[in-house]
């Protein structure tokens, strides 16, 4: 009974081992590089990205080169609730003949706008406009728009150009601003740059130098100590 067991673990022992073996062997025989790219190549992605991360120009840039004909095919997209038509009517959304100018959230037929809209206050101005197409929800939170936005800045200002001329009194577009001048933020970000600089022109005293200066300058407790210096004067006092 003991010779039958030491054989079968005998066979069980040169069984594992066998194994062990083939699966090195294996492992070696079909062994994979790692690829120099992982993952799958997305085209256009990158493109797209890059695109994205280039400043817009000042709004009254785009608006002085809007063009109602386009504009009227970018408003297409938002024909499906609402319509620029003289005496039209309200739909899912307002009738929005003459809003260049007009106040937000007001008249329109009585629609019923949502609060968050009538908190806005001011005008329907190109800038107002340019904000509230960028983004309805966040020009003002908790409005019932659901439309998403436009990203194309010369976009947004052809459909406002459209809408411009679909009122009674249509307001100038402005004029281009001179080339090469620099945005409102690109503007802040360089006053803040040189402002930055000053300050690291400004010299700054040494113990040394602090020491030199004469005794009328600043006295007392208040005064700042330098190395060893305010001691001394203290003693001699």
């Amino acid at each position: 009974m003991d010779d039958r067991a030491n054989t079968i673990a005998g066979w069980a022992l040169f069984a594992g081992i066998a194994g062990l073996g083939l699966t090195i062997v294996t492992g070696e025989y079909f062994h994979a590089e790692r690829p120099e790219k992982m993952g799958y190549e997305v085209q256009g992605v990158e493109q797209e990205a890059g695109a994205g991360a280039v400043a817009e120009k000042p709004f009254a840039f785009y608006m002085s080169q809007g063009d109602p004909a386009k504009g009227a095919d970018v408003f297409k997209k938002c024909a499906a609730c609402h319509n620029a038509d003289k005496g039209g009517a309200n739909a899912l959304g307002p009738n929005i003949y003459g809003v260049v100018g007009d106040a937000i959230a007001s008249g329109r037929g009585g629609f019923a706008f949502s609060d968050a809209l009538k908190s806005k206050g001011g005008k329907w101005d190109f800038d107002s406009l340019n904000a509230w197409l960028t983004s309805p929800k966040t020009f003002a939170p908790g409005t019932k728009m659901t439309f998403a936005g436009l990203s194309n800045p010369q976009d947004r200002a052809n459909v406002i150009a459209y809408l411009n001329q679909q009122g009674d009194h249509p307001l100038p577009l402005p004029s281009a601003p001179p080339e090469g001048a620099a945005s409102p933020d690109k503007a802040a970000a360089e006053a803040e740059g040189a402002d930055a600089a000053k300050a690291k022109n400004v010299p700054v005293q040494t113990e040394a130098q602090a020491a030199k200066q004469a005794d009328g300058n600043i006295k007392g407790d208040a005064a700042p100590a330098t190395s060893g210096t305010s001691d001394k004067k203290q003693d001699k006092k």
